[in-house]
C-alpha cells in the first residue's frame, strides 16, 4: 500500500463472479470473504485473493442475477471491469456502499449547475467546478465560489439524466431535484464518466428509500403538485378551490404518508365571553 493510499474498510461479507472473461458461468456461486476496501482498490480475501482497483472499474451498480443464488440476494453491489462481473455483498451492507462510493467520490471534481431550477423556475445559472463528499446522511458539494450544497440522500424525489452542452462540450448531465428550505430546487452535476456512474448509483439509492406506490386522489395530487412548485399551504384551498377543511384532512393524511412534514402550525382562536367583555370595556374607553 502507498503512502497516499488510506484503508476505507475491512468487514465481512461475500463475493460471486458471474462473469468471467467474457463468459457467463451459470453455476457461479457466493464465496464467503474478507472486504478490503482502500481508496484505490477493492480486495476480497478468501481462498485465493481477488483485487479490483477502482479506476478499472467500468460499471457500478446493476443487478447481474444470473441464477438463482445471485437473485436471491436482495443487496449487492454490482461491478464491471473489463470482461468480468463481480458482485459483493458486505455484511452490513449499508455502511460497504456508502464506504465503497467514500472511497471512488470524495475529492473529485465536478462541474455542478445550481439551482438550475428552483420552485419550477429555470434560474440561467452557470457551470462552476466543485469538490464532492459522500456521508453516511448527504452528498456535499463544495463549490469553486465558496457557496455549499448539501443533498440530503433521504430527500432526493427525482434523478434524471440528459446528453447536452455543459461545461463547453457535449456532456452526461444528472440532474437531481431536492430541496433546500421549503424550495423545491434542481441540482444539475456533469463530469467524467466513472464518476457519474457512481453519483448515479448514490442518488438512485436515495430515491428508492423515497419512492412510494401512492395511490393518491385528484384533489390530493392537486395539492402535492401546487406545493412542489411553490405555492403556500395557506393558500392552497383557494388555488384547487376546495374547503380548508378538506384541504387540512389531505395535509393529515399526506403527513401519514410522509409525503409532507409539518414546519410550523398555525394557531386558530376565537373570543371568548371574558375575550369579548375586555374588548367591550377598551372600546367604552375610547
Amino acid at each position: 500500500m502507498s503512502n497516499s493510499e488510506k484503508k476505507v474498510t475491512d468487514m465481512q461479507g461475500r463475493y460471486m463472479q458471474p462473469v468471467a472473461e467474457g463468459r457467463q458461468r451459470d453455476d457461479a456461486g457466493w464465496q464467503s470473504c474478507r472486504i478490503v476496501l482502500t481508496t484505490e482498490r477493492l480486495v476480497l480475501v478468501a481462498d485465493g485473493k481477488l483485487t479490483v482497483p477502482l479506476a478499472e472499474i467500468d460499471e457500478i451498480g446493476e443487478r447481474y442475477d444470473v441464477n438463482q443464488r445471485a437473485a436471491g440476494v436482495a443487496s449487492y453491489l454490482g461491478l464491471t471491469v473489463g470482461d468480468d462481473v463481480v458482485l459483493v455483498s458486505g455484511a452490513d451492507h449499508d455502511e460497504f456502499e456508502t464506504d465503497f462510493y467514500h472511497a471512488c467520490l470524495n475529492g473529485e471534481v465536478l462541474f455542478v449547475d445550481h439551482p438550475a431550477v428552483e420552485g419550477g423556475v429555470v434560474q440561467g445559472t452557470d457551470w462552476t467546478k466543485a469538490r464532492i463528499r459522500i456521508t453516511d446522511d448527504d452528498i456535499r458539494l463544495a463549490l469553486a465560489d465558496g457557496e455549499r450544497v448539501v443533498i440530503e440522500r433521504d430527500d432526493i424525489g427525482e434523478v434524471e439524466e440528459d446528453e447536452r452542452q455543459a461545461a463547453g462540450e457535449q456532456r452526461r448531465v444528472i440532474e437531481v431535484e431536492h430541496s433546500q428550505g421549503e424550495i423545491s430546487v434542481e441540482t444539475h452535476i456533469t463530469g467524467g464518466e466513472y464518476d457519474l456512474s457512481v453519483l448515479w448509483q448514490v442518488l438512485e439509492e436515495g430515491v428508492e428509500r423515497n419512492r412510494a406506490d401512492l395511490d393518491l386522489g385528484p384533489v390530493e395530487e392537486q395539492v402535492v403538485m401546487a406545493l412542489h412548485s411553490g405555492v403556500s399551504p395557506f393558500e392552497i384551498p383557494d388555488f384547487v378551490d376546495s374547503e380548508v377543511e378538506d384541504i387540512e384532512a389531505i395535509y393529515d393524511r399526506l403527513i401519514e404518508l410522509d409525503v409532507i412534514e409539518v414546519v410550523r402550525e398555525r394557531t386558530e382562536v376565537e373570543m371568548t365571553a371574558r375575550g369579548r367583555s375586555v374588548a367591550g370595556e377598551r372600546m367604552g374607553e375610547q
